[in-house]
């Protein structure tokens, strides 16, 4: 039980150094602390004097790799906001601003198409503004996304 409790620590210890401005750290961080926790406990339990110190280790650095890849996958939620609201803006009007927002995460973002044509190729195309905010920063790009015979749409620039 001592262990457990050394292995949590250094978890935690850890993850302080890497939160994120709401004082909670980002869901990759929380993912690897809980992953790495479980680990050191399920470890723990096997092996016996030294042994018992490797599977405690071996299950901490499984748990946290493991939590890890977990929670950095929860993180595409995001892209999953952002790509809804990009195809509402593929047929908005032009100078609509569609906002998406991920409650989970407090990331947000708008897209706005700015500007319609056609391709070299005859391909319909919008060009967008688009500002994500991630962490309470904002972060701004411009694209061009032109729509494929099969109705769906590519982003080319």
């Amino acid at each position: 039980m001592k262990k457990i409790a050394v292995t949590a620590i250094i978890a935690l210890s850890l993850a302080g150094c890497s939160q994120s401005g709401n004082g909670y750290g980002t869901k990759q961080t929380v993912g690897t602390v809980g992953g790495a926790v479980a680990g050191g406990a399920l470890g723990s339990r096997f092996g016996g004097g030294t042994g018992k110190l490797i599977t405690t280790g071996v299950g901490t650095l499984l748990g946290a790799y493991l939590g890890s890849e977990l929670g950095q996958s929860l993180d595409r939620a995001d892209e999953g906001y952002a790509q809804q609201a990009a195809s509402q803006a593929y047929s908005a009007p032009i100078g609509s601003t569609i906002q998406w927002n991920n409650p989970e995460s407090g990331n947000r973002g708008t897209i706005t198409p700015v500007r319609d044509g056609r391709d070299s190729s005859g391909a319909y195309c919008r060009e967008y503004q688009q500002t994500v905010y991630v962490n309470g920063r904002a972060q701004q790009a411009n694209g061009t996304a032109c729509q494929q015979p099969d109705g769906s749409w590519r982003i080319v620039s």
